[in-house]
């Protein structure tokens, strides 16, 4: 099953007449870091039927000493699906404004709970050209139930050992995998061993995911083949989502250190690297 659906083809199984068990549950997870929630931007307009999900309350714990973004409890994620009315023989689309970082959450975490036919809309709102509501449904309530484990996860030092057996990416901006600057956690620097992948250029200049052998020219420049493991880690596991979904539709499997950077620094005695070389 892939893991991307474009706008058209999207459009085209909210066509009237497909039969209801075709036509997928769709999920808007718009989300910005730092601020404010997307709730009120989705009630100025959403994909027909779409029901929002709020990333800080429904698809992450609370922060803490695993990071700003942890896993969520499965009995949170799952009473949060459905009520969205996710149900596990149902597809499910899932977007956002169009970065796809938050979508891509999403994406993995019903991936990782053992959801199977989970995709994120390609460009998310920004792609869509189709009509818009501004009212809120009410679905039918689902009986998706979360059997986490699906996916592969790494702790800090499953990441540390991965970083030097296997490609652990820095989903980060090169500045803060450089240590250069850090707006946000208490440390600076990356993960010793650890390769700088921004996740920013997993898409082209229209903001669409790039094509599946761009992704594989793109992971293969930096040291992904067929016989290593890889994992990938950002700040606190968002837009490292978006680096293992984008893995997913280039055909490589990876992990996710969920608890990021964020947690990483909030170990004492974590080593630290920076600059240009992973160390």
């Amino acid at each position: 099953m892939t893991a991307i659906i474009p706008a058209p083809d999207l459009a085209a199984l909210l066509a009237p007449g497909t039969p209801p068990a075709d036509r997928p549950v769709l999920l808007d997870v718009r989300w910005r870091l730092g601020g404010p929630p997307g709730h009120p931007d989705y009630l100025t307009g959403h994909l027909p039927g779409a029901v929002y999900i709020d990333l800080e309350a429904e698809l992450a714990g609370p922060a803490g000493d695993a990071g700003r973004h942890p896993l969520p409890d499965p009995a949170v994620l799952g009473a949060a699906m459905r009520r969205a009315g996710v149900s596990s023989g149902r597809p499910v689309v899932v977007y956002d404004a169009g970065d796809g970082w938050a979508a891509a959450r999403a994406w993995w975490l019903l991936r990782w709970a053992g959801h199977g036919d989970v995709r994120v809309l390609d460009g998310g709102l920004a792609a869509w050209d189709g009509p818009l509501a501004t009212e809120e449904p009410t679905p039918a309530e689902g009986d998706f139930v979360p059997a986490p484990g699906a996916l592969p996860v790494l702790d800090a030092d499953g990441a540390a050992g991965l970083a030097r057996r296997g490609v652990l990416l820095d989903a980060r901006a090169g500045e803060r995998y450089r240590g250069e600057v850090e707006p946000i956690d208490p440390v600076a620097g990356h993960i010793p061993g650890a390769v700088s992948a921004p996740t920013t250029r997993n898409v082209d200049a229209t903001g669409l995911l790039r094509s599946p052998a761009e992704l594989r020219d793109r992971f293969a420049a930096l040291g992904v083949t067929p016989d290593r493991e890889v994992g990938v880690y950002c700040g606190s596991g968002v837009s490292a989502a978006h680096q293992v979904w984008a893995l997913e539709v280039a055909g490589i499997p990876a992990a996710l250190y969920p608890g990021s950077w964020s947690e990483w620094t909030a170990q004492p005695g974590r080593p630290v690297a920076r600059g240009h070389e992973p160390g």
